[in-house]
């Protein structure tokens, strides 16, 4: 490889990692949420997964079936987890144009 290709591949990684940043910022401040009940329990979390908030319908709170509440609560995340990474991975496929490569994955 020449120096020039060489010189020219280092500016391409340098792009591509800039854009990466410039996505990670991106997916911290975008939020995805998720429902379960019906809607009675809402989750919401950001592009890096983390879970921002969490709402519970008073009618669905049953002290006598917490478990049921749990699982309302579990099933909500999920769903928004769920959205959140479908939205990360369309985020990186606009980076990579639709190529799967191994080992560059978003680092959260």
């Amino acid at each position: 490889m020449s120096k020039g290709g060489l010189g020219n591949m280092m500016k391409q990684f340098q792009q591509m990692q800039a854009k990466m940043e410039e996505i990670q910022a991106e997916l911290e401040q975008t939020e995805v949420e998720g429902t379960s009940g019906g809607g009675m329990v809402k989750a919401v979390i950001n592009g890096k997964l983390d879970v921002t908030s969490i709402t519970i319908d008073p009618e669905v709170v049953d002290p006598d079936d917490v478990e049921m509440l749990q699982d309302l609560i579990v099933a909500a995340i999920s769903q928004a987890k769920e959205k959140a990474q479908q939205l990360q991975q369309e985020k990186m496929s606009a980076l990579t144009g639709g190529l799967n490569i191994p080992g560059l994955n978003l680092p959260f």
